[in-house]
Formats: C-alpha cells, sequence, structure tokens
C-alpha cells in the first residue's frame, strides 16, 4: 500500500482534498462541503471528470465533529484500487478495474455507466477480499 495523502482536517469545515493514481490517470478527491462529506472517483486524463460519488458523513450525523481528525488515502501498488481512511477507519473504497465504488452505508446508488457493482456496501469481509487480491 502507498500513502499518498494524509492530513488533519475538521469535519463541517470546507475541506478539499486531490489524489492521483500512482499508474493511471485515475484520481480520487474527498470534499466536505460543510454539510456533507463525499469521495468522488475522477478521471484525469482530460479535464476532471467524476465518474461515481460516494457518501461518508452527513456533518450534522458526526458525534466528535469538532475535534480534530486524520484523513488518509491509500493506493494499491499497482494503482488501481484507492481506499479512504478517517481516524484509521476505512470508510470507502474505489477498485478503478472493476470500475466499482463501495461505501458503509452504500449511498448513492451506483452511475451505471460507470459502476458496474450493483451492492455498494462497504465490509471488512469485503476490504479483506479486495486486498487479498492485489
Amino acid at each position: 500500500m502507498i500513502l499518498d495523502l494524509e492530513e488533519i482536517f475538521t469535519v463541517g469545515e470546507e475541506t478539499l482534498f486531490r489524489s492521483i493514481s500512482p499508474t493511471s490517470s485515475f484520481g480520487v478527491l474527498f470534499e466536505d462541503d460543510l454539510t456533507t462529506g463525499y469521495f468522488y472517483a475522477t478521471d484525469n486524463q482530460t479535464d476532471l471528470d467524476i465518474l461515481d460519488a460516494l457518501h461518508i458523513y452527513n456533518v450534522a450525523d458526526v458525534i466528535d465533529r469538532n475535534k480534530p481528525a486524520k484523513i488518509q488515502i491509500f493506493w494499491t501498488e499497482n494503482g488501481e484500487i484507492v481506499s479512504l481512511l478517517i481516524n484509521n477507519y476505512c470508510h470507502a473504497i474505489f477498485d478503478f478495474k472493476s470500475k466499482a465504488g463501495y461505501c458503509r452505508n452504500a449511498f448513492p446508488e451506483s452511475n451505471l455507466d460507470w459502476v458496474q457493482v450493483k451492492n455498494r456496501k462497504l465490509t471488512d469481509d469485503l476490504i479483506s477480499t479486495l486486498f487479498k487480491e492485489e
């Protein structure tokens, strides 16, 4: 695993972090727009095309939102899978090879033009399976 980004941020404050695959034009964005946190899969080959979006949190629902939080974005060595961790907990994964995005609440429904999976629920078992294949 390659740690590409590690920052401290506060939930509910305007935030935008970007990370690009070490081997392709794919990338991700994490955004907190003061009300929600989202993780986006992007294709940086031309303009910044958003391929998919995963809901991470609603600011109002985060109990300790006033405490600083650590965000980390990790890529697999081959640059095909990226994971978003907040305070050492995996909240979302994009698998660019399989065109699949997963998050803990499986929201929103997939963009069927890009995503090829129906079940977007991120579980610990799925995390183990994805990284076992790597």
